[in-house]
């Protein structure tokens, strides 16, 4: 006997809740563990539960890692098991590219897992490459919540679905987004579109620089509107608050690191990357300078996209999207579950820079046993790209 078509609707309302509650509890556990070094009441302790009460919710839009340097250190071959920090997605499909056996994407935030999740079911169940840059590329059309509705949702999981149809304090279903440029949402895409205001209110619009014909027409744009708003006594300040900078992805731990002793050193380094990304690379070649300067990726029929996004890879990622298994826990935890020589490629971002020394001692400890080598060889990668604030590690085979 079937039950009454309510009682149906009950059930299954009833499960997405307690699997999305069960979600957002990991997700708060993880990173409480990951993070919290200091007791709750001293400053570091409350800047640290600031920091996690910010990453519990969607953090990166869109990956700032340069999958051009990763795919180059992994050399990844046809039997290769790449183990990799998930992020905002996009880098776990661009390394299909490579034709991996099989990838594993990790990561504490649950609204990340949900958009991996939501990219990989579109990817299976959207009509065709149209439909799917339409979706994540310039991510801005009506048209795609009707494609959610018609040919995701059905097929998408219970936890991911609750994630996306629920409402933000717009009113507005999360989904949304993708109708209202999607890249200018999450933590990252709310602190850059806050760095562009910064800018706007001492007289300097960032677009400009997409605007130049040359890389000596870059240099000349940003020595003159952009790099004299890191010497404003007010940016420097705001630049050395740890929480200013959380949109960023960086914990408390990461921020001292980085800025030192020096009472500018967080606006210095920030002018530095900065500089990097609109100078030393040609604009009309980086989507990551589509995104810091127009936060969005340019959709001319010439213009640089990240590989996953591009037509000629479209067949290819979506044969071998099947091979990317998705899991919501540490990057420890899930060397412990296999066995040894089990891992060939390993990608970290910058979850090191989050450890102790004791966690970094287990995590080496992990690694070292899965890829099956006594002492691994190290390379470490210089970043192509500064959008990235992260220390990356590659296993060499």
């Amino acid at each position: 006997m079937r039950a009454p078509p309510r009682l149906l609707i009950f059930a299954r309302v009833s499960a997405m809740l307690n699997l999305t509650a069960a979600t957002q509890r990991a997700t708060a556990t993880q990173l409480a563990a990951a993070v919290h070094r200091n007791k709750m009441l001293s400053r570091e302790g409350v800047l640290e539960r600031i920091f996690t009460l910010a990453f519990r919710g969607l953090v990166y839009p869109q990956i700032w890692e340069d999958p051009a340097v990763d795919l180059a250190a992994m050399q990844i071959r046809p039997t290769d098991h790449v183990l990799a920090i998930g992020s905002g997605g996009c880098n776990i499909l661009n390394y299909l590219v490579a034709d991996p056996a099989r990838i594993s994407a990790i990561d504490l935030n649950g609204a990340h897992i949900a958009l991996i999740r939501l990219k990989l079911c579109a990817l299976r169940h959207l009509p065709d490459h149209d439909a799917f840059f339409r979706f994540f590329g310039a991510a801005d059309c009506r048209r795609n919540l009707v494609a959610y509705d018609q040919h995701i949702k059905p097929h998408l999981d219970l936890g991911s679905r609750r994630y996306w149809e629920a409402r933000t304090i717009t009113g507005r279903r999360r989904i949304e987004s993708f109708t209202r440029n999607f890249y200018r949402y999450g933590l990252l895409g709310r602190c850059i579109g806050m760095g562009h205001l910064l800018a706007r209110l001492y007289g300097c619009n960032p677009r400009d620089l997409l605007q130049a014909s040359s890389m000596q027409e870059q240099r000349a744009i940003f020595d003159r509107e952009l790099a004299p708003i890191f010497d404003k006594r007010f940016v420097r300040w705001l630049f050395n608050q740890p929480a200013a900078l959380y949109g960023l992805g960086i914990p408390p731990s990461q921020h001292r690191s980085l800025a030192g002793a020096k009472p500018d050193g967080m606006a210095r380094v920030l002018q530095t990357r900065v500089e990097r990304l609109a100078c030393h690379f040609d604009l009309n070649d980086n989507y990551f300078a589509s995104q810091a300067f127009g936060r969005r990726y340019d959709t001319g029929p010439d213009a640089p996209l990240p590989p996953y996004l591009e037509r000629r890879n479209y067949q290819d990622i979506k044969r071998r999207c099947e091979r990317i298994g998705v899991f919501h826990v540490s990057m420890t935890e899930y060397l412990q579950r296999h066995s040894d020589a089990s891992i060939d490629c390993f990608v970290l971002l910058d979850a090191q820079d989050w450890m102790t020394g004791g966690d970094l001692a287990l995590l080496w400890t992990e690694i070292t046993r899965a890829c099956g080598r006594e002492e691994p060889a190290v390379r470490p990668r210089a970043e192509r790209n500064p959008g990235a604030l992260a220390l990356r590690r590659r296993l060499l085979p």
